[in-house]
């Protein structure tokens, strides 16, 4: 591994960190609500979030005072909650404890953050080299692949499954988050 790779990885569990104590913290409040949100009403969650980052992109200007980075943030965590319905499924009530959510939750931010040092590794660091624009363009993207399957429900004759698009989305999300930090420092 890399002194880049290296920095990358801690850089992206920081990121995950934050998410986590957020996602804890509204589940603390709210229970783990998410659980009724069928798939299509998942991904129309997604969309508007990373809508609202475009158009916050183009327009230069939040009239509602919230910027970019609480929406990427909630683009990891709606990528997470959308990795946690696909392998439980939808429920008509809250089914699971709040323990439940966390341990759920936990997995699959560190199948993403394995993802992500794999494709780092093959990538070369080339998430570093792109624009936060571009993050954005290939999460609506990937939205829109995600709409494409489920119109097809599930469908598909090569193309990877939903939940290989929740982890390019959830990883292009933490990359949005780091290239914006960076740029406080």
């Amino acid at each position: 591994m890399t002194t880049k790779e290296a920095k990358t990885n801690a850089q992206f569990e920081q990121v995950i960190a934050e998410c986590r104590s957020l996602f804890e913290k509204k589940l603390h409040d709210y229970g783990a609500s998410w659980r009724i949100l069928r798939p299509q009403s998942l991904t129309d969650q997604l969309f508007i979030k990373a809508k609202r980052i475009r158009s916050l992109e183009i327009k230069k200007e939040s009239l509602v005072g919230e910027g970019i980075r609480p929406e990427f943030i909630a683009l990891i965590n709606y990528g997470i909650v959308g990795l946690i319905q696909l392998s439980k499924g939808f429920a008509d009530t809250v089914d699971i404890s709040n323990d439940e959510a966390m341990t759920l939750y936990d997995r699959h931010a560190a199948e993403a953050l394995e993802l992500m040092k794999r494709k780092n590794h093959d990538y070369d660091e080339a998430w570093r080299g792109m624009r936060v624009s571009s993050y954005t363009d290939f999460v609506l993207t990937k939205i829109e692949r995600i709409k494409e399957i489920e119109n097809l429900d599930g469908g598909t004759l090569v193309s990877e499954g939903i939940d290989a698009n929740y982890m390019d989305i959830i990883n292009y999300a933490v990359f949005g988050v780091i290239k914006l930090s960076e740029k406080d420092v």
